[in-house]
């Protein structure tokens, strides 16, 4: 009965999708083969997901990192890597996010040759699985484009053998004018093959060749990787680049149906499978259209929040809060099954796109020149009119905090810290790329080796040159590391900072920004206020309304408020989380 249920949703899922694709396989023959593929092949085989179940808590921090951030001479980095969170994380990180761990030719990773093998630069499957026992694993499902250097396009090129026919194509005679470039690279690849010159899309670059998802063949090769990495230890899966999955000629090929109908099948079958699997998608879009991916509960668990980075980073150099606010006011609460996935920095840089309506083109040029004065470099995109745009801003966190629009000063580990206090205690599961964690700054030196942009926040450190650092008390990267991971270890004790914990911000100002969190029981109340200003300021007791019958503490200081006060002052920068409670572990 089960399989029977199962296969007919599967069935449905199908029939949106291809509705206007002649397929030569019936949708019947099709649903089998994917739960098949994915390993439900009998009733026993059938997990039953709960309905807007959290699989999460505020125990849940994500660590992102690549496979060899932190290396060891005569080690394979991804043991090098495990040795690193047992010493410096394992009291504060519980998931781990590798960026692409696979055979790669370009785009640090994200040109994949092989789905499944380890890069051997790296290590093996075995190491993979020795961190996934430890942490929940999340892998990089690189769904939209594959490596021109890969088996499957050397076979589209032969004409035959697997991936001959997985690759898109179209006419350069076709009306591309709509389709939506985050580069400026040409978007048809001209290749050679033995049916003739052929034009292949290429969303990113012309190493990075996308799928044509009209083929069903595509869809079950996806599939079968998705129960290879389940197998080898993934709890996560961030869909990459997944916005771009379904292309049709005339259209501007971004977030089209059948697109979101995949990522609802894919959720189907995985949750069949194992319902504590969550998936990511990667949509580095406008904050309205990225909010789509949450489906009706039943499409993606988390999205990332991309709008984060480039509001808070605007926020703390301005020293005004009032876009930040205005966003944060309109984000929709997450309905429990879902969550929002909260980061500021990553490997990538601050992405522009997502600012899109948020900020207007004079606040966006002048965070572009700060950033620049502080060593980033800008990476550019073609807009619908043909001009060039900013499409991210490439630089480490640590830096892009060094000062404000008014330059650099002495406030940059008290800004960088206010920063992740901001987003720690915000509704979502927390990311925390290993840079930030570490306080890195710009390396320049790797921007020159590579000429790529997004290197300067891809430093590869030496582990014992990176635990003399960390070792040394007076050195960036320990009191950057010191002070997070105190904040990670508070907020991980706090009821009222689940990912689906109310959320409702506060009216302090332009300089002070607040909100408020309550636990699901509605025991916990936090008040989280930031000075993000470089100037002391000072708040009444009253804007914040605590309840007066309630003890309050700072979980930060563990100073007790004193409500017969009639005010607080907060130095530059500082954070305060007032609770009605404190849980400590």
């Amino acid at each position: 009965m089960a399989w029977t249920l199962l296969h007919d949703k599967v069935k449905n899922h199908l029939e949106s999708i291809y509705a206007d694709v002649a397929l030569s396989v019936s949708y019947d023959a099709l649903a089998t083969e994917l739960m098949h593929t994915i390993g439900l092949k009998e009733e026993s085989d059938i997990a039953s997901p709960q309905s807007h179940h959290n699989y999460w808590d505020e125990d849940d921090i994500v660590m992102i990192t690549y496979g060899d951030s932190v290396i060891s001479e005569g080690e394979k980095p991804l043991v090098t890597l495990n040795r690193f969170l047992h010493r410096y994380c394992k009291n504060t990180v519980n998931n781990v996010h590798i960026l692409p761990f696979f055979p790669y030719s370009s785009d640090d990773g994200f040109s994949v040759i092989d789905y499944s093998t380890v890069n051997e630069a790296l290590g093996s499957w075995d190491d993979i699985e020795a961190i996934s026992k430890d942490y929940g694993l999340m892998a990089d499902l690189v769904i939209n484009h594959c490596s021109a250097r890969s088996v499957w396009f050397d076979n589209f090129i032969k004409g035959e053998g697997p991936g001959s026919d997985f690759f898109f194509t179209a006419s350069p005679d076709d009306d591309l004018s709509m389709v939506t470039r985050p580069r400026v690279s040409p978007l048809l690849r001209e290749t050679k093959t033995a049916d003739g010159t052929k034009h292949v899309w290429c969303t990113f670059s012309h190493d990075q060749v996308d799928f044509d998802f009209r083929n069903p063949k595509v869809l079950l090769a996806f599939v079968d990787i998705i129960r290879l990495y389940i197998d080898k230890g993934s709890k996560l899966f961030r869909l990459d680049a997944v916005a771009f999955l379904w292309k049709i000629i005339g259209t501007n090929c971004i977030n089209l149906a059948q697109t979101h109908e995949v990522i609802r099948l894919l959720r189907t079958l995985i949750e069949h499978v194992d319902p504590s699997i969550i998936i990511i998608t990667e949509t580095n879009i406008p904050n309205r259209e990225n909010l789509t991916y949450f489906g009706n509960a039943n499409e993606a668990h988390a999205i990332y929040n991309f709008s984060l980075p480039p509001l808070l980073v605007n926020t703390l150099v301005t020293g005004d809060c009032t876009y930040l606010k205005s966003w944060m006011m309109s984000m929709p609460p997450a309905q429990n099954g879902t969550a929002y996935f909260n980061f500021i920095a990553s490997h990538d840089g601050i992405g522009l796109r997502p600012a899109e309506g948020l900020l207007d083109d004079d606040e966006i040029s002048e965070l572009v020149h700060t950033m620049q004065s502080f060593g980033g470099k800008i990476s550019w995109r073609a807009s619908d009119h043909g001009q060039q745009k900013p499409y991210e801003i490439n630089i480490t966190l640590f830096d892009a905090l060094q000062g404000t629009t008014k330059g650099p000063d002495k406030y940059q580990v008290d800004r960088f810290i206010c920063a992740h206090a901001i987003m720690l205690g915000m509704e979502g599961i927390p990311g925390l790329y290993i840079h930030s964690l570490l306080g890195t700054s710009n390396d320049y030196e790797k921007v020159a080796n590579t000429g790529q942009n997004r290197s300067i926040n891809r430093r590869r450190w030496d582990l014992s040159e990176l635990e003399a650092l960390l070792d040394s008390p007076y050195s960036q990267h320990h009191k950057v590391l010191t002070r997070v991971s105190q904040l990670i270890r508070i907020r991980k004790a706090q009821p009222a900072f689940h990912p689906n914990a109310t959320q409702f911000t506060l009216q302090l100002g332009t300089t002070i920004f607040g909100y408020w969190r309550q636990s699901l029981d509605r025991k916990q109340s936090i008040f989280c206020v930031s000075n993000i200003s470089d100037e002391e300021q000072t708040i009444a007791l009253t804007d914040i309304n605590l309840i007066g019958t309630d003890n309050w503490i700072d979980l930060i200081t563990r100073d007790e408020l004193c409500l017969s006060d009639s005010a607080l002052t907060l130095k530059p920068y500082q954070v305060l989380w007032i609770s009605n409670q404190d849980f400590e572990k």
